[in-house]
């Protein structure tokens, strides 16, 4: 493996670790359904505590794989994807170029 492949399988390891987790499977899910949603509305569709929910939420945050927008009081999440998935397809990328694979 080239360390072009090894340093950007690096940065993948957040993202992957994330999804590693179903109780964030369905956090994203349902971000991606309903668009932006906040801790309370996330704990009634995935049941959840709350506290459990906002843990999530923020190892979520620190990922990248969410965002929060303050309204009023209220902080409303939602699913911001791009940068991983565009990480992820360097790594693919890379892996096609410098390992021999073509898949």
């Amino acid at each position: 493996m080239s360390a072009q492949t090894k340093a950007i399988l690096k940065q993948c390891i957040p993202t992957f670790s994330i999804l590693a987790d179903e109780n964030r499977h369905e956090i994203l899910d349902l971000l991606i359904i309903h668009g932006k949603l906040n801790v309370n509305e996330l704990t009634e569709k995935i049941h959840l505590s709350r506290p459990a929910v906002s843990h999530h939420l923020k190892l979520m945050l620190q990922a990248g794989l969410v965002q929060v927008t303050q309204v009023g009081k209220e902080r409303y999440y939602f699913a911001t994807l791009e940068d991983s998935a565009l990480l992820l397809k360097a790594l693919v990328e890379s892996l096609q170029a410098h390992c021999g694979w073509n898949g």
